[in-house]
């Protein structure tokens, strides 16, 4: 017997993934353009100029569908590389050391990797997706 609210998982994974790409997409026009709000103090421009793209378009890719499974694969690297650089060097627990979002990006983008765009995406309107029955 399937769980009661088991109806929902296509479209709460699909309202998820649009969810996290569109607050993603915000750190990369953050770093980038300085919108909505910039960045306190310099910013090191590999963290401008590599991170700040990777996120923008990272983000809106995931937030739309398309090419999910890649854009969701290296979204996740990106953040798991951040978590080390910046984070990690400071403490080894991401309690401690600011680095909880980094985490949480990265293993739900890892997530998506493995489960591409779903429903509600243009990878699924293109049919390079298989969709649940």
């Amino acid at each position: 017997m399937k769980p009661l609210l088991s109806i929902f998982n296509s479209h709460c994974y699909a309202l998820m993934r649009i969810v996290v790409g569109f607050l993603f997409l915000w750190h990369g026009a953050q770093k980038l353009f300085g919108i909505p709000i910039a960045i306190p103090g310099k910013v090191p421009a590999f963290i401008t100029y590599v991170a700040g793209p990777i996120e923008l378009i990272g983000g809106t890719l995931i937030m739309i569908g398309l090419f999910t499974r890649w854009a969701a694969f290296i979204t996740s690297g990106q953040m798991a590389v951040a978590y080390w650089m910046v984070h990690g060097t400071k403490a080894l627990l991401p309690i401690q050391n600011n680095g909880e979002l980094a985490v949480l990006y990265c293993f739900v983008f890892l997530f998506i990797s493995t489960q591409g765009g779903g429903i509600w995406s243009i990878d699924a309107i293109r049919g390079k997706e298989k969709l649940p029955d």
